[in-house]
């Protein structure tokens, strides 16, 4: 039988299932995801002897459980300061050039799986180097209903580099487009 992977094991908080997270947990990461937004480089950096794959990498596990409580918190800011501007971004009704063309489509879907009563969890999480790949579900608090699951491919090239590449695949269950009253929430 193969051994199953508690892909969480070598991160700061595990976001495989709900409540998992304290809110004191949860502000901390907030406030390292705004530090880790001010690193960024307007400019991708290489990978050199200096800034090696392997501290790509690990940047990479400091910032997932930043970007997993952003998304929970519904902070589109955080969220859309994640991405370079010159983001490439694949997915069924892209593809989408730039940080502003990505983010103004990516809005509906962060509205849809930040709203209230409903949890974001990413069983599965995986590195290496620069990629990162996940796969996520999105539940009802009330049903136990899933609204929403996909999976997802970033290329970060660590805190100074910020993800310049995404692909993504979404399934909605419920709720494919955001009202105007969760669009506002998400946008403030």
């Amino acid at each position: 039988m193969t051994k199953r992977t508690n892909y969480y094991n070598d991160l700061l908080v595990n976001y495989s299932k709900r409540e998992l997270v304290s809110n004191e947990q949860a502000i901390k990461l907030l406030k390292d995801a705004e530090t880790y937004l001010s690193l960024r480089n307007d400019t991708l950096p290489e990978i050199t002897l200096e800034y090696s794959l392997e501290q790509v990498e690990q940047e990479n596990k400091h910032w997932w459980p930043t970007h997993c409580e952003a998304l929970r918190q519904g902070r589109g800011d955080i969220l859309a300061g994640e991405y370079v501007n010159n983001l490439v971004y694949f997915c069924a009704d892209g593809p989408f050039y730039g940080r502003t063309a990505a983010t103004n489509r990516e809005v509906n879907r962060w509205a849809i799986l930040a709203q209230p009563s409903v949890t974001i969890a990413w069983p599965i999480i995986m590195f290496k180097g620069e990629v990162i790949y996940s796969e996520w579900n999105c539940f009802d608090d009330e049903t136990n209903e899933v609204i929403a699951k996909g999976n997802e491919t970033l290329l970060r090239r660590g805190h100074r580099g910020s993800c310049y590449l995404k692909c993504e695949q979404i399934s909605f269950h419920r709720d494919v487009s955001a009202s105007e009253e969760l669009l506002y929430w998400i946008r403030r």
